[in-house]
C-alpha cells in the first residue's frame, strides 16, 4: 500500500501535478503512517487495516501527503467511519501549513474565564481584532468557569490579528466531531483543548486563503484537485486511486461528461474539407471564494464577540 501511494506521488511530482514542501519526505510520513495504522483498531476492536476498505486506506495517506503532514510529528491522526478510514488534520498541523503558506510568524492561544477582565477592539477599516487587557487572577483558573479562548496571530511584517471564541461557539465545534466533546481529553483538560480550537480556526483562514488552499482543506475544492491531478497522470496508463463517492466532502458535486463533438454542417453546392469540431470546452471550475466577513461589533469591555462561523463537517477539536 505504501509503494503504491509513493509512486503514485512520485508520477504526480515528476508531471507538476503536485508540489510538496522542500523539507517534507513523503516516504518517511508514509511509513511513519503505516506503522501507526498497523497498530490502530477500530471500535470493534478489529485491525483497521482489514476493517477498511484499501481505497479509503490509499486516500487518507494520499490526502495526508497532499497536505505535507506527518503522523509522528502529531500534525494528522487517522480516524475510523464504518468501514472508511480519513485522515484528520490536528491543531499542529495547521500551525505547520499556516506558517509555511501565509506569513504568519508565531501564534499563542490563552483561555478567558469567568472573573477575568478582559477587553478588546475591532479596527473598523480593516476588521482585525486586538486585545487590549486580559487582567486575570490566580483564583479564577478554574476549568468549569472558561467563559472563552483566543488566538493571537502575529505576521511577519509586525502586524497582529486575534482569533476569539466563546465557550459557547467552541462546544458547537466539539460538538462536530465523533466523541462529541466527550473524550477523556475534552473531560479533562478543557482549557487545553479550547486553545487547540480557537488556533486551529485562526490557521484555517490563513491556510484556505493561500494559493493553494484547495490542495488543504479535504472538501469539495480539494477533491476535485486531487482528481484532476489523477486523471492528467495516468491517463490511459493502468489503474488509478479510487476516489470514492461517499467520501466525506462539504458539498457534493456533480460532474458532467462533455457534451459529443457537434458535427459541422455541409454545403450541398460546395465540397469543403471535412473537419471535426472541438469538443465543447467543460464548465466553468469552481473557485473557492472567500470568506465574507461577519458583521462588525462595537468593542465591549468584559465582552467576547458571539458569532460563530460554521466549520466544515471535519471532527471537531
Amino acid at each position: 500500500m505504501v509503494e503504491k501511494v509513493l509512486t503514485k506521488v512520485n508520477s504526480l511530482k515528476e508531471i507538476g501535478g503536485i508540489a510538496l514542501p522542500p523539507d517534507y519526505s513523503a516516504e518517511n510520513a508514509l511509513r511513519s503512517a503505516w506503522l501507526i495504522l498497523q497498530d490502530l483498531k477500530d471500535r470493534a476492536n478489529l485491525p483497521v487495516l482489514k476493517a477498511c476498505t484499501p481505497d479509503s486506506i490509499a486516500n487518507s495517506l494520499f490526502n495526508m501527503v497532499v497536505q505535507g503532514l506527518n503522523p509522528s510529528k502529531r500534525q494528522c491522526s487517522f480516524i475510523v467511519y464504518g468501514d472508511k478510514l480519513t485522515m484528520q488534520r490536528e491543531y499542529a498541523g495547521s500551525i505547520a501549513l499556516a506558517r509555511r503558506y501565509s506569513s504568519m510568524k508565531n501564534i499563542y492561544a490563552g483561555v478567558i474565564y469567568k472573573g477575568d477582565v478582559f477587553e478588546y477592539a475591532i479596527d473598523t477599516t480593516t476588521g482585525m481584532k486586538k486585545i487590549t487587557s486580559h487582567q486575570q487572577r490566580m483564583e479564577n483558573l478554574d476549568d468549569a468557569k472558561i467563559i472563552g479562548a483566543y488566538a493571537v496571530v502575529a505576521f511577519d511584517d509586525g502586524s497582529v490579528n486575534t482569533e476569539i471564541m466563546t465557550m459557547a461557539q467552541i462546544q458547537k465545534s466539539w460538538e462536530q466531531g465523533p466523541t462529541k466533546g466527550k473524550s477523556p481529553a475534552h473531560t479533562n483538560f478543557p482549557g487545553e483543548m479550547a486553545k487547540k480550537t480557537v488556533i486551529n480556526r485562526a490557521c484555517k483562514l490563513l491556510i484556505a486563503s493561500s494559493d493553494d488552499s484547495v490542495l488543504m482543506e479535504p472538501g469539495e475544492d480539494g477533491r476535485i484537485v486531487r482528481a484532476k491531478a489523477e486523471i492528467e497522470a495516468v491517463a490511459n496508463q493502468g489503474s488509478v486511486i479510487d476516489i470514492p463517492d461517499d467520501e466525506p466532502i462539504q458539498t457534493a458535486v456533480e460532474v458532467v461528461d462533455p457534451s459529443e463533438p457537434n458535427q459541422p454542417s455541409r454545403s450541398e453546392n460546395k465540397h469543403e474539407p471535412k473537419t471535426e469540431a472541438s469538443p465543447n470546452a467543460p464548465g466553468s471550475q469552481l473557485q473557492p471564494s472567500p470568506n465574507a466577513p461577519g458583521s462588525q461589533l462595537q468593542p465591549t469591555p468584559n465582552a467576547i464577540v458571539n458569532q460563530m462561523h460554521p466549520s466544515p463537517k471535519q471532527p471537531g477539536f
